[in-house]
């Protein structure tokens, strides 16, 4: 039988928050000294390569749900930089007004990303509800953040994107919360030193 790997849940958790972090304090437009893409490398290494990982171990660990949250936006985020380095840049050559069309191209291809991928939360948001209260608050606040972000592309709504990063700043420190909270309670052996909450659906005992 295999050994089970230690939770991979805290590494997961942690490497969505730190790029939802960096992302979204560029939509709220905190890094006006800065360039703005701080978050594209860390997308590809953390928030993508890490927490994939992350979910690859769960499956490990015979966690379907983490298994699919992980490896999900993982994938996701290795998804937006690969867009953000190969897409989203206008093509070599284009005039002014190419430049401008595409622009406006690509904030509709991140509305239709974000509106694909709130329909996923949208599920694991209810099964969420049979993890524990912190995890529920992560995808609650995820599913917030998609929505206010696809909301804000497909209309071009500078301020509403600015909002949609300050609902995303809340979702990093929600799941940076919840990270901790594992890695802290694994650490005293399951005593419950930072609170996670007790499911709002709880699952079926077999």
């Amino acid at each position: 039988m295999t050994t089970p790997a230690a939770d991979p849940a805290p590494l997961g958790l942690a490497a969505f928050a730190l790029t939802t972090f960096l992302l979204s304090a560029a939509n709220a437009h905190w890094m006006t000294t800065a360039t703005g893409d701080a978050w594209l490398g860390f997308a590809l290494a953390y928030g993508g390569l890490a927490q994939f990982a992350a979910g690859m171990w769960e499956f490990r660990n015979r966690n379907v749900f983490g298994a699919t949250a992980f490896g999900t936006y993982g994938a996701f985020w290795i998804g937006i930089g690969l867009w953000a380095l190969l897409v989203a840049p206008p093509p070599a050559g284009a005039g002014p007004a190419a430049v401008l069309a595409h622009a406006a191209a690509t904030g509709k291809d991140l509305g239709w990303i974000l509106l694909a991928f709130a329909i996923f939360n949208t599920y694991m948001l209810l099964f969420s509800a049979q993890v524990n209260m912190a995890v529920f608050g992560v995808f609650l606040t995820l599913e917030l953040t998609e929505i206010v972000l696809a909301i804000g592309n497909f209309a071009a709504n500078a301020n509403i994107v600015k909002v949609g990063g300050y609902v995303g700043v809340l979702t990093a420190l929600v799941a940076w919360y919840a990270s901790a909270a594992i890695v802290v309670n694994t650490m005293r052996g399951g005593a419950p030193t930072l609170p996670v909450g007790k499911p709002l659906w709880p699952a079926r005992q077999s």
